[in-house]
């Protein structure tokens, strides 16, 4: 609250009361509302929304379907065959 008394301007603290009127921020609420409005700026040709490692992971960014590392290495035997051939 700002006052006015003899021409200089001064800030009280806010009053018990009106500490109570204020509502409590819900931090996941607006977590998931910043999520929406850059899930919503993707869709703008040109733009590059950038994403924290826990947004991506909230918007589903980082769905694993990588090979184990048996299959990768057995991707590489016709590699091999194939270069031996040149």
């Amino acid at each position: 609250m700002i006052t006015k008394s003899t021409g200089k301007t001064s800030i009280e603290e806010p009053s018990e009361t009106t500490l109570q009127d204020v509502p409590a921020i819900d931090d996941i609420a607006a977590a998931a509302a910043a999520l929406r409005e850059k899930l919503v700026d993707t869709q703008t040709p040109g733009y590059q929304a950038e994403f924290d490692p826990e947004e991506a992971e909230r918007a589903g960014a980082f769905f694993e379907e990588a090979l184990t590392e048996a299959d990768a290495e057995g991707s590489s035997d016709d590699l091999a065959a194939a270069l031996a051939e040149l």
